[in-house]
């Protein structure tokens, strides 16, 4: 069972969240704070798997806190929940597991607690790797920053001065190199077809024979495309079997 700790300092909100946690997941509260300075202390002597926390605590605010935390030998997974969207890019700098705002619903909630439900079935499994357990990515959409789940992701492809990631309803942004996107999808489901293009092999809906050798990649709800390579092209067989 995954042990958690609240950090907020309104009651009600305090409240409301370990209702929703209580509720709707196995997690168990180990304690709850006010103030971050309390948590710091309470830290030192208790380990906890997951950190609900807010930003704008007293004694040692939510991003300062994290800083601390995330220096430690054993990191628990941090939640922020705030009624501030614009500290979304340094919480996810320190690999927050998610970043939800305020007011939340109780079906957001409700989505993370799966998602940890998932992470942690991931972490207990003897066939588990670090490669695996992260199952989620920030990508960004209209100046704003979501999380999307990788199981989501058809196909990324790098563009000269921009790397795109392809859904089924949306083009994100991905504030990084294409090696550095790669790294982080695993590679189960994803290949790396060309030099600019990343494909999630269980998306393909058709694949059309090409110029000098090379193979069009075709998915289902998606109207762009993508491409193996020539030099890919044996592999790309080996990998769908054909």
């Amino acid at each position: 069972m995954m042990k958690a700790i609240i950090v907020e300092d309104e009651l009600p909100a305090r409240i409301e969240l370990n209702y929703f946690i209580t509720h709707h997941s196995n997690i168990e509260i180990s304690s709850e704070f006010d103030n971050g300075l309390d948590v710091l202390k309470f830290l030192q002597h208790h380990e906890v798997d997951v950190i609900f926390l807010d930003i704008n605590i007293p004694a040692l605010d939510g991003l300062t806190l994290a800083k601390t935390i995330h220096q430690f030998k054993h990191k628990p997974k941090i939640i922020f929940i705030t009624a501030y969207k614009e500290h979304a890019i340094s919480a996810f700098e320190l690999e927050a597991f998610d970043y939800i705002l305020k007011p939340f619903s109780e079906s957001r909630i409700i989505t993370t607690l799966e998602r940890l439900s998932s992470y942690q079935t991931l972490v207990e499994s003897p066939h588990s790797s670090s490669n695996q357990v992260k199952d989620t990515i920030a990508l960004w959409y209209q100046q704003k920053l979501f999380i999307v789940n990788l199981k989501d992701i058809y196909f990324c492809e790098a563009l000269e001065r921009v790397v795109k990631v392809y859904t089924h309803d949306r083009t994100y942004i991905a504030k990084m190199t294409f090696s550095e996107l790669e790294g982080k999808l695993p590679k189960s489901i994803f290949f790396r077809s060309h030099r600019s293009y990343i494909i999630n092999i269980t998306k393909i809906k058709e694949i059309i024979p090409w110029f000098n050798s090379t193979y069009k990649i075709k998915f289902e709800k998606v109207d762009h495309e993508a491409y193996v390579s020539r030099s890919k092209v044996k592999e790309f067989k080996q990998l769908i079997g054909a």
